[in-house]
């Protein structure tokens, strides 16, 4: 099992607009974590040994109630994503013996719509945090195989969270999208009257 941290990539305040803005059309965000809320709970659990050793800026783990093991690897500022949100996420999802099965940079992800384990760790992290998660099959995917993993895996994920708006938010980046691409080049139109204001750039916290 590896180590290494998954690093944050520098995102220009302009790539992070763009990124936000092609969710923001799409908005199917689910991806390769999505829950269908059909798994059963099974007896496998985490375990110290999944975790990193604490130190050097990494603080000792956790243990939640419902059984999730997670590791705060850096710290995030600000407030935390909700069950309402849409995260942008870096995270590296490993089986108990090391095998890497996905990783994925600067993807968005609906907090509501992963696996119960994975959207708890979401809810505690932070803007620019960075987490080591362990998760047990009860909060993953129990007796089912989901593609590469199979049936009662412990998952572990090292997660960056980049950003996260809210569905609402969203929707209005979408609609004021839909208007300046209905407004441009408009014959006639007076410049500066008449168009939509550009997007807003995501708030720094």
């Amino acid at each position: 099992m590896s180590n290494s941290t998954v690093p944050i990539a520098p995102i220009a305040k302009g790539s992070m607009l763009k990124l936000w803005g092609g969710v923001a059309v799409v908005l199917a965000v689910a991806g390769g974590l999505a829950w269908t809320g059909t798994a059963k709970a099974v007896g496998q659990s985490c375990s110290a040994s999944e975790m990193l050793p604490a130190g050097g800026g990494v603080k000792a783990h956790e243990v939640t109630s419902t059984g999730l093991h997670f590791q705060v690897r850096k710290a995030g500022t600000g407030a935390s994503p909700t069950d309402a949100d849409v995260t942008l996420i870096n995270y590296k999802g490993t089986l108990k013996d090391g095998t890497e099965f996905d990783a994925n940079q600067q993807t968005p992800l609906e907090v509501s719509k992963v696996v119960p384990g994975f959207s708890e760790a979401l809810k505690k992290m932070q803007r620019g945090g960075s987490y080591r998660i362990c998760i047990p099959p009860a909060l993953g995917y129990g007796p089912q195989a989901a593609g590469p993993i199979p049936a009662n895996s412990i998952l572990i994920f090292d997660v960056d969270l980049l950003d996260f708006k809210s569905a609402a938010e969203l929707q209005m980046m979408q609609q004021m999208m839909q208007q300046q691409q209905g407004g441009q080049g408009a014959p006639g139109a007076p410049t500066g009257e008449g168009q939509p204001q550009a997007v807003p750039a995501p708030s720094a916290e």
